[in-house]
Order: C-alpha cells, then structure tokens, then sequence
C-alpha cells in the first residue's frame, strides 16, 4: 500500500492519531501557552487524526482541537456533567431525559477530541463493554414511549461496519422505534471512513445522520466528498454548530459555514450556545451574542440555511430555542429561561467587564 494509499484508510487515520505533543510538534510550531498545557494535567484526552492536522493552518480549527491552559482553570457554574445526564442514566449506556428519545452511549472512542466537549469526563477514557449494551436494548424494548433513538458517545463512526449493522438491526426490529439517528464528527475529522459499504449500512437503517461543524475551514474536499457520497446514497443529515467565542461568533463566518453545508446537502440544524463543561469559559459567548448573530441572519440569508439557536439547560432540562431577549432574564451571573416543561433552569452567564 502506497503512503497515499494509506493516508485515505480510515483505520492508519486511526492507527496514526497524533496524541503527544512530539508527535503534533512535527505538523504544526505550538505556542508557549500551548507546549505548557501538555506539561500539566490536560483534563481532557488529546488526540487529532492526520488528516485533521492538516486543516490545522486554520485558527479557528486549531483552537478547537490543541489544548491550552485555561482548561485548567473552572469558570462560574461550570460542571463536569453539565447537562445532568448521570441523573438520567436509565443504564450504563443509556440517557433516558426526553420522553419519547435516548441517548444511546455505544463507545466513548473519537478520533479527535474537541477541546469544548460535554463529555470529557467519559471519552478517551477506555472502552466501552459492548456486553453491556443488551441492558439498554432491552430498556428500549420495554419502553414504548421511546421512538427516537440517538446513538453517541464518543464517536459511534468509529466503529466498525458489522458492529453498527448489528446494533442498528436491534434497535430495528424493536416495532416503537420508529427514528434513528446518529451523531458524528467523523466526516470533518475522518472523511475517509465514509464508504460505499457504510453508506450502504445507513440507507438498510433508514438513519439520519447529525453532524457537528463548526466553521467553514472544516469543509475540506474530502469532507465534502464524503457528505455527496452519504447524499448520494440517500442518508439524511443535519448539523449541530457550537458557537464559540473566537472561533465562529461572527456573522460572516456563520453564513460560510451554514451555506457552505446546504452545497453538500447538510442542512444546518442548531446553532448550540456551548455548555458549561469545566475548563470552557474562554469558549462561551455571551448568551445575548448569541441572540444578536441568530437575528442577524434572518432575512439576510436562505431560511433554509438558518438553524435554530438553542441552550440545552443545564441539569437536564433539554435544549431551549432561544429566539429573543424576551426569553431569557439576569439573576446575577445567571440567565434563567424556561423549558419545554415551563420549568426554569440556569445558564451561567457572567457579565463580561
């Protein structure tokens, strides 16, 4: 196998993840801040695939993935499970919250790690036991209420093809089931993982696939091959975006983005005020940023290309469609809104000075 040959198999990608700083030294010259945060306790599992590292000129993307030292430093309300999802843990591997849908945690595996991840607390952080996921088949099977399952994690596209075919044939043949998705970072981070042969594992599942971009840098060509080859074989998609602060809160780099995905067939989906994981307040934009940019592309740009702007509530409330000021009020350092339930929750938002 040539050296092209093998950077455009998915598993060398795997195989070849740059984890160290050595390694990441040799694609890209580090800062000082950054070369320091390696020398102390990265909270967060590093990893980047070759081919991501490759997008790395870009600065946007660079913060994303590169570990600095305020992830050491925790800001107000921050939390290492922000979103109250061990509370809802209906089994080891499930997230029951909503109540019609699960979260469906089948691996805790990503190729790269995002430096903002709700998750950090589970992924990178050692297998998952695929003996205990008939547990959690048999939740949902017990469950009639449930029709929407959601398969996460970590980056279930990491998996292989017989093990996605064999969890999604399950969850099939379950007659309430009646929606499927999954989320994934794999055609941004791992395009060449998209085949003809995974398409054709999607399009037997009927799955619609989530996918998570966060600027127009990411659109690579092979990233964009990749979403034509899922179109062409019929796989819905939708994006979820995080919003963050000097990365993508600028009203110009959304409309690249969300445009840049309505060519290739994604349609954006959310745009995510980022979560108050521990180590993400050099992340997080104002929540009234955040208002400001979803208004500023109405009537500037195709409906189609507009997501909606959502909070997901802090303790497991869910995720909030936040559409004006109106919505939303100051406590301090907080901004309280309500949910779907009219229950109120907690943002922490301090005043910038």
């Amino acid at each position: 196998m040539s050296e092209t040959d093998s950077c455009n198999d998915w598993k060398w990608q795997i195989a070849n993840r740059i984890s160290t700083r050595e390694q990441l030294e040799e694609v890209i010259e580090l800062t000082a801040e950054e070369r320091a945060a390696f020398e102390g306790d990265v909270p967060l599992s590093f990893a980047v695939t070759p081919h991501y590292a490759g997008l790395l000129q870009s600065d946007a993307l660079r913060r994303t993935v590169i570990p600095t030292n305020h992830e050491n430093a925790l800001g107000t309300g921050e939390l290492a499970d922000p979103l109250g999802e061990e509370g809802h843990r209906a089994t080891p591997h499930l997230i029951h919250t909503y109540p019609d849908k699960v979260l469906f945690l089948v691996t805790t595996f990503c190729s790269t790690y995002c430096r903002y991840c709700t998750r950090s607390r589970i992924v990178g952080k050692g297998p998952a036991d695929f003996h205990a996921l008939e547990e959690s088949f048999l939740y949902i099977e017990k469950h009639s209420e449930i029709r929407d399952v959601l398969l996460s994690g970590g980056d279930p596209l990491t998996l292989t093809d017989s093990v996605l075919d064999d969890i999604l044939s399950r969850l099939r043949s379950i007659p309430h089931v009646r929606m499927i998705r999954i989320g994934s970072k794999v055609p941004v981070v791992l395009p060449m993982r998209i085949t003809d042969e995974l398409c054709s594992v999607f399009r037997k599942h009927r799955v619609w696939l989530s996918l998570h971009f966060i600027h127009a840098d990411e659109l690579s060509p092979e990233t964009q091959g990749a979403c034509q080859k899922l179109s062409n074989h019929g796989i819905g998609m939708v994006s979820q975006t995080v919003l963050l602060k000097g990365v993508n809160d600028d009203t110009e780099a959304l409309i690249d983005l969300f445009y840049g995905l309505l060519e290739i067939n994604v349609k954006p989906y959310y745009l995510l005020q980022c979560d108050p994981v521990r180590g993400s307040a050099h992340f997080r934009t104002p929540v009234a940023k955040g208002i400001e940019l979803i208004q500023s592309l109405h009537g500037r740009i195709s409906g189609l290309a507009v997501p909606q702007y959502v909070i997901d509530a802090p303790g497991g409330g869910g995720k909030v469609p936040i559409l004006g000021v109106e919505q939303i009020r100051r406590e301090g350092d907080d901004i309280v809104f309500t949910n779907y339930e009219g229950i109120e929750y907690r943002y922490p938002d301090p005043e910038e000075k």
